[in-house]
This record gives structure tokens, sequence and C-alpha cells, in this order.
């Protein structure tokens, strides 16, 4: 008889996912440090776009084949953690160089092909470091405390976020210098990747010490038989209409990612010729620009965390993906014409409300559709693709659609808002069940 998976009490389910707090803070640091960084090493505004492509195309590859070879994977290390800890390591590493990469006595197109080199490990080994999380979730949660295993797993992550947003803001604080030579990164940026690594590793050698991950023998009790590959028989085909489901929330999901993608890429620039009246990427004034983007991206993961709270209050899953939507909308089309920094929080909280529902709602819909498909994990894997294909889509053509709307970087964020308004009216085309 097949055996139910213990209780955990939430000391466990915490330590299961306590590490994805460090990892978290790595990634908020390359996603609003990495425009910053290669723009202070020289890089053209129109170019900015060209070194977004990786991250998205890193976890694209990364994620699948990790998922496969530690489902293949036993030793006395465990079962996923030998490649948390491998990709931890590595991202330690890296952070320690990429900050450094216009330090080096490099000329500028040589800290920028080191830049590019050092970027590519490091959202491959973040990748690899994240996906052992979700996966160990899985293997070790049962069916009714998942639920709560991913709140506290998302409340680390957005708790990670926040931390690793306002680094730069906080050492500058202290007395550490927030400007440099021109074609170097200040001293608080460096500095923030340097911490970051250190809790990054800490939060990992935590997870290593304090969670037990099942022997095959034990694991082999609680996992079902696919009695229907045995037989030789085929498998289950997707419920009817599954696939076309799959399709319309891929559309909706194509112009929110391309839109987050610029607001990644060009929220640094915007801001700092909006607010701070500059382009000089050497100067006190861009730099401090820099610094604030973490604290209104610290602000965007404040409200995605308040208003997934509001979501499930909605009666139409539609209505509050829509809504959700067009709100973040107008919090795009509001940041080019508020001047004052401090105004910056509220257009950068309504965006927060659009991340809160591109987390969950697309899955939502994905996982209702193929409800009772043999083939769910294969199906969110190639889901993933509707988040990575996007944002490197619109990495590629960011330069040639940045000279269209007049080679102006808030331009750029008041179209990631028109291309949400076209994601918020693509949703009422999504033909669920009861639609």
């Amino acid at each position: 008889m097949l055996k139910t998976k213990p209780d955990l009490s939430f000391a466990k389910l915490f330590n299961i996912s306590f590490g994805f707090f460090g990892v978290q803070i790595a990634y908020a640091l390359q996603s609003a440090n990495i425009s910053r960084i290669f723009a202070t090493l020289g890089a053209d505004p129109h170019d900015l776009s060209f070194f977004w492509i990786l991250p998205p195309l890193m976890g694209m590859l990364v994620q699948p084949l990790v998922g496969y070879f530690s489902d293949k994977t036993w030793c006395r290390f465990g079962r996923r953690i030998p490649y948390l800890f491998v990709g931890a390591f590595v991202a330690v590493l890296v952070m320690c160089l990429l900050p450094n990469a216009g330090s080096f006595g490099l000329a500028v197109s040589g800290a920028m092909v080191f830049g590019l080199i050092a970027l590519m490990f490091l959202d491959t080994s973040i990748n690899m470091a994240m996906q052992p999380f979700k996966m160990m979730v899985g293997d070790l949660v049962n069916e009714k405390q998942k639920t709560k295993a991913y709140s506290i797993q998302s409340f680390l992550c957005n708790a990670g976020s926040i931390v690793g947003y306002v680094f730069p803001l906080l050492f500058t604080a202290i007395g550490i210098s927030n400007i440099a030579p021109k074609g170097q990164v200040p001293p608080s940026v460096i500095w923030s990747f340097y911490i970051g690594a250190a809790i990054l590793i800490l939060c990992v050698v935590y997870t290593m010490m304090n969670v037990r991950e099942m022997p095959p023998e034990e694991f082999a009790q609680y996992q079902i038989q696919d009695e229907e590959a045995a037989d030789g028989k085929a498998s289950k085909k997707e419920p009817e209409g599954a696939w076309k489901v799959f399709f319309q929330v891929g559309v909706v999901q194509f112009f929110c990612w391309a839109a987050f993608l610029y607001m990644w890429t060009y929220t640094n620039g915007s801001i700092a010729e909006t607010v701070w009246q500059t382009s000089d990427t050497a100067s006190h004034a861009y730099q401090a620009a820099g610094n604030w983007v973490g604290v209104i991206f610290a602000v965007q993961a404040v409200g995605s965390v308040i208003w997934a709270v509001v979501l499930p209050m909605f009666k139409s899953p539609k209505l509050a993906y829509a809504l959700s939507l067009a709100i973040g909308a107008v919090g795009f089309a509001l940041v080019p014409y508020w001047t004052n920094q401090y105004m910056l929080f509220v257009p950068y909280f309504l965006i927060g409300c659009a991340w809160a529902a591109m987390l969950a709602m697309p899955f939502t819909f994905v996982t209702n559709a193929f409800e009772g498909s043999s083939r769910m994990g294969t199906v969110l894997g190639l889901f993933n693709c509707t988040i990575c294909l996007p944002q490197i889509a619109a990495a590629a053509t960011g330069g040639f659609v940045m000279h269209l709307v007049g080679s102006s970087q808030p331009n750029m964020l008041t179209l990631a808002g028109v291309y949400l308004v076209i994601a918020a009216a693509s949703v009422f085309f999504i033909k669920t069940k009861k639609s």
C-alpha cells in the first residue's frame, strides 16, 4: 500500500526553503544592477537589452536539465542538494568577480566581454541553485502541506528580493562610496555583491546541515508506479481544449514578460534622466539613481506581497488577472512623468500588482486546463518557455525598438505599459471550462 508522507513541522518546512532567501538576494542584485553595471562600464543605452538575453536563455536551458539529472542522482549528500551546492558555490565566485569587471585594467571592450561571460556564469549558477528548492518541496512535503510550504518559499523569495534591492543604498548610507572612476563600478555595488555572496553560501550551508533528503528505498515508498507505462499502453490524452488554453495564456505571457524585461533594462536610465536629470554614468547623480532603483524594486516586491492576498478574493480569475495587469500598465505609464523620487513608490507599487498576478494566475489557468493529464510535469516544463522566450525576444530587439520610440529610455517604460494593456485585453480570449 502506498504510504503518505508524514506531516512536517513549521521549522522543517522553513528549513527546506531557507536557502532560497540567499539565492533570491543574488537574483535581486543581478536584476537591479546589471543595466547599471554595464552602463557604467560604457555600454550604449541602445545595447543594454542585449545583456538581458542571457538570464532567460540560461533559465530555459538550465532548469529543465537540473530537474532531469537530479531525478537520476542518488548520493550520500542527497538528490537535489549536490546541485544546489555546486550552483551556489559558482554563484559566490562570480558575484565576487562580476562587479569588478572594470577594475582589472581591461579596455572598455575587454571589460564588457569579461562582464558578459561573468553574467552568463552567474545566471547559470543562480538557476542551478534555485531549481532544487522547488523540487525538494515536491520530494519531501505531502499534498496537504504543499500550499503552506510554497507560501513559506514565496515569503522568503520576496524577503530576499527586498534585501538584495536595498543593499547598495544601505551601504551608501553607512559611508561606502557610491561613485567610482569612469568605467568602474562603485564600491557600494561591489560590496553589495560581496555581502550577498556571503549570505548566499551561509544560507545554503544551513540548508545542507538541516535538511535530510530521503534515500532511494524510503523515497520509493511514497511513489506511484506508472502502471500504464509498465503495461505498454499509451498515456492519457490531454483534456479537450487544454492546449488551446496553453497557447492563449502564452499570448498573455508574451506581452507581460516583454514589459518586465523593459522595466529591468531601462528603469535605471529612465529615472536617472527624469528624476536626477543626468545620463552621465560616471556622475554621482546617476549612481544615486542606481541605488534608488533597488528601493523602488523593493516597493514593487511589497506591492506584490499585498496584492497576492487580494487576488483570491476575486470570484472571477479572468477579472483578477486582467485587472492586475491593467493596474500595472497604469504604473508603467506614470513612471516617465513623475519626477519626484518618493512619488515613484506609487507607480512601482502598482507594477507590483501586475507582478503578483503574473506569478500566480497563468499557472492556475494552465494546471486547471490540464487537470487529469499524466504529463503535467512536461506541460509545465514547456510552459516555462512562455516566460523565457518573450524576454529573449524583447532583449534581442530592444535596441531597434528603442530607436523607434525616439531613443528614449522613459519611452521604453511607456511602451511596457502598452504591452500590459494588450496582455490585459488578451486575458479575455482565454477559453476556460466555465467560459
